[in-house]
């Protein structure tokens, strides 16, 4: 009788010692704020530099909605904007998750939250920033070059053959045809007003600046977007999700899937691999035109 006593008083710290090898996000009564990273250009995506795309992170927002005693998500954005339509649908994708799951979602922008990733930000119900980070930039902006003199300067003549009168469109080796100006003035004006009408819906009465303060392109620094509405209060994650959670909050980053053992599987045969490297050698001409764009995106918010 008395073995049966200690053994069932020796049960408990048995299951205590065993809990200590159980991830602490797992044992009953954790508090856990998944991070999910969003960073880079969006939609820029080439075969040796993808941007960031729904396809690209869908997978990691889902795991990270999934997360077992998630009390809400928390997303650190650091972008300078990109395609509009790749922006638009991973904002869709968090909203939707975040209504699936009831979760609130709190966003925590690192150096920039502007253009299409300010538009992502909106996806959360919080945004929080550093005093010098930078958000906004809210329109559309789309450019080009006009080759037409060089080509004739160097003796090469334009052949271009379409069906559709408005095919050949802003082509750079023609000369600049105003209505195609306008046309795609009209174009972006649709863009910038579905960009606006996210935002409002998005921030709501938060927002304290005029329309033609806040949705002409320009951005802003931290606090100045603070007292605009485009962003709640200056915090960074740690302090702000232990304000809210208290000290023992958990904060596992959720990754894109991939690792060692995806890279394995993955592996490709040696004459795969040839065939990609003379593929990417082609390529590099594009590759150096995107890395530039790239850069001069960046640039534009001085980084």
């Amino acid at each position: 009788m008395s073995e049966q006593i200690s053994d069932r008083a020796g049960l408990p710290g048995l299951v205590e010692r065993l809990m200590e090898f159980v991830p602490a996000r797992l044992r009953r009564g954790a508090v856990v704020v998944p991070v999910v990273r969003l960073s880079g250009l969006i939609g820029a995506v080439t075969p040796l530099r993808p941007g960031m795309s729904l396809a690209g992170v869908a997978r990691t927002l889902e795991r990270a909605f999934a997360m077992k005693h998630a009390k809400a998500v928390a997303l650190v954005i650091n972008s300078p904007g990109g395609s509009p339509v790749q922006s638009r649908q991973i904002y869709l994708r968090i909203r939707q998750l975040a209504a699936e799951k009831k979760l609130p979602v709190l966003v925590f922008v690192e150096d920039v939250a502007a253009s299409g990733g300010y538009m992502i930000a909106c996806a959360g119900d919080e945004i929080f920033c550093d005093p010098s980070s930078i958000l906004g930039s809210i329109g559309v902006v789309g450019g080009s070059f006009g080759f037409q003199d060089l080509i004739k300067r160097i003796g090469v003549e334009r052949r271009l053959y379409t069906a559709g009168a408005h095919k050949a469109m802003l082509d750079p080796f023609l000369p600049e045809n105003p209505d195609d100006v306008a046309r795609l003035k009209a174009l972006q004006r649709e863009i910038h007003a579905i960009f606006i009408a996210l935002v409002k819906q998005s921030r709501g009465a938060r927002l304290k600046g005029a329309d033609d303060t806040l949705f002409t392109g320009e951005y802003w620094a931290g606090e100045t977007s603070v007292s605009l509405g485009l962003a709640d209060a200056v915090g960074d994650l740690r302090s702000t999700l232990r304000a809210r959670y208290g000290d023992k909050v958990l904060t596992p980053v959720v990754s894109p899937p991939g690792g060692m053992l995806s890279s394995l599987f993955g592996r490709k045969s040696a004459g795969a691999g040839t065939a990609a490297s003379l593929e990417a050698v082609a390529g590099l001409p594009d590759e150096l035109i995107s890395a530039l764009e790239s850069r001069a995106i960046w640039a534009k918010f001085g980084f």
